[in-house]
């Protein structure tokens, strides 16, 4: 990678294509755009160029730098100054004793030294963040003042650029660099994606060069999120420890042994068990316990790999995701009919993949036991999107909040389409002022920033569900972030909470000896109970019938009604009912005695419940 004016660079056209970030780094540098880069994101991973895959630092040292650099040096906390490439043993033992007793700034001036000294010189930082660390300047060492000094330095000295040198700083997150060196004009940061389907498609005829092409394209489709080097680990016809594929495909098939199809099945579960450990193997392949489409031996190898994919993200995310299963579809959701309605509209739109038309996001509000929870899963698995749960990524630590929703929205993006769903979304993204330092608000318009991309629109579905829209940035529920706002009520009539209770039996398979007009009958009683409590009710009448060994009768639910204490929150209730009514984006979605309200009413109705609360 020769600077501008250098006409060299004239192996382009037989070389193997560089990937797209690499490209646009040498375009960049070429222009003489700068001499000072920073890649960033998916920095742990394996890039091909060719027929071979490299890791980060061979890459940029070995394919991008080695025939157009005279020397490249590597810096690093562990390993200090490392000549990678181009000095002879004499020089190398030269520079480390004159590097010898020296602190960071005497290493900054030694490479300066030697950079400038010698044309075409590289020299790679990775783990930047360690020695450009993201704080406070009075917060620095000196030695970590005059690293960034010499780097801001270097990054506007014209000789170092028309000297042909290059530094460029590795680092997974930007949070991790100091800021002000990354808003300098004269640095440029490039983001290394998450492999597209064509990279990991290409990638698994690489490692798996057996499979066959559909079942290539099948795993390339399951595996969106995941890093090539993650894949390499599913698939790899050759684990470099443990078992071989022959050694697994024996093992499974011994596992197997008498079930249907066993002998395919085994050969296509071993394909996708590289580097998982004989217990492992033999805890995943139970033969006592079968897994999904097991007599189609394709399906059963995806949802192997299903659960592999939400192992690797799961703890490469570092418990900041958690996916979402659900179970049961809309069909098994009790009352909400115009809910239903609504949600089964924007599920045919996710599925017919009419990307135009799928809303950006929802926002899921009502009283506490409403069902929110339970029919945004339900939504999911009639839409047929895959759906993960953001968790607390906030930390106390500076900069980790910032990396940490980096990271998670980064993974997020790559396994798209997804639902990215937030319980309590209140206490995520509530509104908390300055207490903390300005995190808060930092993170709010980073999420506002990435709820509003036009490019997420049917790839990433965001979901928040809260009892508190109140609490909530007023910016972040506007159209074009979160278009659909769905409000949750308490069943109004028997008839509803009727349904609902039925739907609980039917979804516990509780045996019983009650009709439709006996359930209503007993409802009657229920008015004001909310889903969770009619819930409650349910399987306690149920616990009551198996404790008798009988079916579950009219006598028995009428005594678990009779038992059952609910919650005593009146006042709070009619406020969230309250903020529900103000939020919705649809009056059709209003129970009826709601709909006719004006936007006054409504106004006053909230100001008189918050007097009743002391809010």
């Amino acid at each position: 990678m020769t600077n501008a004016g250098n006409t060299s660079y004239t192996e382009s056209a037989i070389r193997p294509p560089l990937p797209a970030w690499a490209e646009t780094l040498r375009q960049k540098y070429l222009a003489g755009e700068a001499s000072v880069f920073v890649l960033y994101r998916n920095v742990f991973d394996r890039y091909r160029v060719g027929d071979r895959y490299y890791t980060l630092l061979p890459f940029l040292s070995d394919v991008l730098l080695k025939d157009n650099k005279q020397q490249v040096f590597e810096l690093s906390v562990d390993r200090g100054v490392r000549v990678v490439h181009g000095s002879s043993p004499q020089g190398k033992a030269e520079l480390y004793r004159h590097l010898e007793g020296k602190g960071l700034a005497g290493i900054f001036e030694s490479l300066e030294r030697q950079m400038l000294e010698q044309r075409s010189s590289a020299l790679l930082i990775p783990y930047a963040g360690t020695i450009f660390p993201a704080a406070e300047p009075h917060f620095l060492s000196l030695d970590e003042r005059g690293a960034f000094t010499a780097l801001h330095r270097w990054s506007l000295d014209e000789e170092f650029a028309d000297r042909d040198n290059v530094v460029i700083l590795v680092s997974e997150s930007l949070a991790d660099i100091s800021p002000a060196l990354l808003t300098h004009p004269r640095v440029v940061a490039i983001e290394l994606p998450v492999p597209d389907h064509e990279a990991r498609r290409a990638a698994i005829r690489h490692y798996a060069p057996t499979m066959p092409n559909s079942e290539a394209d099948l795993l390339a489709d399951q595996t969106a999120g995941l890093r090539l080097i993650q894949l390499a680990s599913i698939v790899a016809s050759e684990a470099p420890q443990g078992l071989n594929e022959m050694q697994r495909r024996s093992l499974i098939a011994e596992l197997l042994a008498g079930s249907p199809n066993a002998a395919e099945r085994a050969q296509r579960l071993a394909a996708i068990t590289a580097g998982m450990a004989p217990s492992e193997i033999q805890q995943l392949v139970d033969p006592t316990r079968a897994l999904p489409d097991a007599e189609d031996p394709a399906n059963e190898m995806m949802a192997v790999v299903r659960q592999r994919k939400r192992e690797l993200i799961e703890k490469e995310c570092a418990g900041l995701i958690e996916f979402i299963e659900p179970r049961h579809g809309l069909d098994t959701v009790g009352g909400n009919e115009h809910i239903k309605g609504e949600l089964l509209e924007i599920a045919r739109l996710i599925r017919s993949g009419d990307r135009a038309r799928a809303p950006m996001g929802l926002l899921a509000v009502g009283p506490m036991g409403a069902g929110k929870t339970f029919v945004i899963k339900a939504f999911l698995k009639e839409a047929g999107l895959s759906g993960v749960a953001l968790k607390n990524f906030r930390s106390k630590w500076v900069g980790s909040t910032e990396a940490n929703l980096e990271r998670v929205l980064a993974t997020v993006k790559a396994m798209g389409p997804i639902a990215l769903v937030i319980d309590e979304g209140d206490r995520s993204f509530g509104t908390g002022g300055d207490s903390d330092g300005g995190t808060g608000s930092r993170v709010i318009a980073r999420l506002k920033e990435f709820m509003s991309d036009p490019e997420n629109r049917g790839e990433v579905l965001f979901i928040l569900m809260t009892n508190r829209p109140d609490k909530l940035d007023t910016d972040i529920k506007r159209p074009g972030r979160l278009d659909r706002k769905i409000p949750f009520f308490y069943a109004e009539t028997a008839a509803e909470r009727a349904a609902v209770v039925g739907a609980i039996f039917r979804r516990y398979d509780v045996a019983r000896e009650l009709d439709a007009a006996a359930l209503q009958d007993a409802c009657e009683a229920l008015d004001g109970y909310s889903n969770a409590d009619l819930e409650a009710v349910a399987l306690l009448a149920a616990e009551f019938a198996e404790r008798e060994r009988t079916p579950l009768t009219a006598a028995v639910l009428a005594r678990a009604i009779d038992d059952f204490m609910p919650p005593q929150e009146v006042a709070m209730v009619r406020y969230m009912e309250m903020l529900a009514v103000s939020e919705t984006s649809r009056r059709s979605l209003l129970p009826q005695r709601f709909r006719s309200l004006s936007v006054q009413e409504v106004q006053t109705r909230l100001a008189d419940c918050r007097r009743q609360i002391n809010l």
